[in-house]
């Protein structure tokens, strides 16, 4: 029988993820397990028996070769698609019993390209709620919060979507997303489309909210840099299958797997 996922208040504070490397890290539990994953489009398997687990609190980057099969992964975390075989778990349950619409409240997801619906910031950030079905009287408190939590200038609450710079509208899909105060943000290559100095300013944002609010991040770029001064935790993935999974700097600086190797040289 199908039940509602935890409960928790957006006034309950979060507990901060440990550092990598500190003693409490080993402390992190798998919020997310995927057993022999396997997802076919268009006659082709984009994942092939894929293993893996992601700690609760860390922010995980999906880093590999166009075609490596990391979004086919990532929109297994809120239900997009659904695998064709294997299985997935979330918070130590398969990830099907959940409904889920109350399963994209705790795991929300940020597009490559910023979508925005009709209106101002505002409407944008409200639509999120009425989306999720929550009826809560104190909305307006928690759209000046949660544009605090993206670092959204309070002067845009009534600018036009339309208007917006395509950094202005990343962080308000940011924002949108952490309306419903998740457990989980997936991010899609959030910065493919920003200039180096906007890309590396919404990376620090993307860090605060994971160290401050206890957030997990699961993240895809193609940029290296972002990766190794964002991440705790790398998966690297070729043709539909992880070729290597661990601590950021310990794969970026001690790496031995010869793939691994020719692919961070190859983006230097």
């Amino acid at each position: 029988m199908n039940g509602p996922l935890p409960d928790r208040s957006r006034k309950t504070p979060l507990t901060p993820a440990p550092l990598v490397g500190s003693p409490d890290a080993k402390l992190a539990s798998p919020i997310f397990v995927l057993k022999k994953v396997r997802q076919v489009k268009e006659g082709n398997a984009v994942l092939d028996g894929v293993d893996l687990e992601i700690n609760k609190g860390e922010i995980t980057a999906l880093i590999g070769p166009s075609g490596a099969g990391k979004t086919s992964l990532i929109r297994l975390l809120n239900r997009l698609d659904d695998p064709i075989d294997g299985q997935v778990l979330y918070q130590s349950r398969p990830i099907a019993e959940y409904p889920v619409r109350q399963l994209r409240r705790q795991v929300g997801f940020v597009f490559q390209t910023p979508v925005m619906f009709p209106g101002t910031v505002r409407d944008n950030l409200l639509q999120a709620s009425k989306l999720s079905g929550d009826t809560k009287s104190d909305l307006e408190e928690r759209v000046e919060e949660v544009m605090a939590l993206a670092e959204v200038e309070s002067s845009l609450a009534d600018r036009d979507g339309d208007r917006l710079s395509v950094g202005q509208k990343q962080r308000v899909n940011i924002a949108r997303a952490m309306m419903t105060s998740p457990e989980v943000l997936l991010m899609d290559e959030p910065t493919s489309a920003l200039d180096p100095e906007t890309a590396d300013k919404l990376m620090e944002t993307v860090r605060r909210l994971g160290s401050d609010n206890g957030l997990t991040v699961v993240m895809i770029t193609h940029r290296l840099s972002e990766a190794r001064r964002a991440s705790d935790s790398i998966v690297l993935m070729e043709k539909g299958r992880i070729v290597e999974v661990g601590p950021t700097a310990g794969v970026f600086e001690q790496t031995t797997n010869e793939r691994l190797r020719a692919f961070l040289d190859s983006e230097k």
